[in-house]
């Protein structure tokens, strides 16, 4: 039996996800290992606007492979699950990523025909607050000169929150309104580089 796309694998675990308080980021589904008796790693990233319990997210990795295994679209192919949470460093696409950046530093590319911000089409900026308007609060200037511009959404092509491994200034935190509830202060890595994963693989065969 053919393994199933990730759209069907997304639409089979998007109620469960949603039941446990997540937001359902994306299904990766990639070899595991080479071979035709190789087994598919599935990949589920979720998030949520608090702090992820990774209890909670142990519970709904075990919750998804039964649905999985139940659901029978996997035949007898083995498969590896992993539900993890998104890495520090993944791009912001959808308003709720850019609410639950803020306080983070992000290099952005404004989109073609765009007013250029401060002379600049590309630059890094803090993340402040997502006005109703659809306008995001972006701090320039680092810790020494930190000052408040506002950007239209539309007008941003592209995001993606950078690593730090230095806190930033006070300055620009007030600027940019703090740290998102629940979110690791920036310049505490290593331990938020990569996400918060389940604790271990979970391995299904549909019977």
């Amino acid at each position: 039996m053919p393994i199933p796309t990730e759209e069907r694998v997304s639409q089979l675990v998007a109620e469960l996800v949603a039941r446990r308080g997540f937001d359902l980021e994306g299904v990766v589904i990639a070899a595991a290992g080479n071979g035709e008796l190789a087994p598919v790693r599935v990949k589920v990233t979720v998030d949520s606007d608090g702090p992820v319990d990774l209890d909670a997210v142990a519970e709904l990795s075990r919750e998804l492979s039964e649905s999985l295994d139940e659901a029978g679209d996997f035949g007898e192919s083995p498969y590896l699950l992993e539900v993890t949470t998104p890495g520090v460093d993944r791009p912001l696409s959808t308003d709720r990523h850019w609410r639950r950046a803020q306080g983070r530093k992000v290099k952005l590319a404004l989109a073609d025909g765009a007013e250029a911000v401060e002379g600049k089409k590309r630059f890094e900026a803090r993340v402040g607050q997502l006005a109703d308007d659809a306008t995001i609060a972006l701090v320039l200037g680092g810790r020494n000169k930190p000052h408040r511009v506002h950007v239209p959404l539309a007008d941003i092509a592209s995001a993606v929150v950078q690593v730090e491994f230095n806190a930033p200034g006070a300055a620009e935190l007030e600027l940019a309104g703090g740290i998102a509830a629940g979110r690791p202060v920036p310049g505490d890595e290593p331990a938020d580089l990569a996400g918060n994963h389940s604790d271990t693989p979970t391995e299904g065969v549909a019977e």
